[in-house]
């Protein structure tokens, strides 16, 4: 399922398409998951997420770090293989509420935890103010990052440095 997905997208994949792959019968595909939807939330549950595994280093640089990370997230979303992710956690949230909850919590809590060490890193050198909600800005870039694979479009060097400049603006101490 996943290569198919990122070899196709999920448009294109069908039931018979994945029964023909797994040399089953299209009921058998049925007896076990009742949609497309289903198979995909279950391949994606079992694998790594494409922009949820993203690792750059810490320095002590905040705005080069913030910028890096999220250049990195972006450019990985903006592979075919991310923007077919992002536009079949969309298919499969609407199909199935509570698999959609599961899997886009996958994506994002190594993205939170990211984020959330570098802000309490920042935070402890005196860069970050005391009140700032690490969670919520992780949320933004994961937003950001997101749309952008949806629609298909990278978000640019200039928008990577202006999120993170106008971020920065909000979150400084002093």
């Amino acid at each position: 399922m996943r290569r198919a997905l990122a070899e196709d997208g999920y448009e294109a994949v069908t039931i018979e398409g994945l029964a023909e792959a797994a040399g089953v019968s299209k009921q058998t595909i049925y007896r076990w998951w009742k949609t497309k939807a289903a198979i995909l939330g279950e391949a994606l549950l079992e694998g790594t997420l494409p922009g949820s595994d993203v690792a750059v280093p810490m320095t002590d640089d905040l705005d080069a770090d913030l910028r890096a990370w999220f250049t990195a997230v972006s450019a990985g979303l903006a592979r075919p293989q991310g923007v077919a992710l992002a536009r079949a956690l969309i298919e499969v949230t609407a199909a199935d509420p509570e698999l959609g909850l599961v899997l886009n919590e996958k994506l994002a809590a190594p993205i939170r935890e990211w984020v959330g060490d570098r802000i309490a890193r920042g935070r402890a050198a005196g860069d970050v103010r005391a009140d700032v909600d690490a969670a919520a800005i992780a949320d933004q870039f994961i937003a950001m990052a997101s749309y952008a694979a949806l629609i298909g479009q990278p978000l640019s060097a200039e928008r990577v440095e202006e999120t993170v400049l106008l971020l920065l603006r909000g979150i400084a101490q002093g």
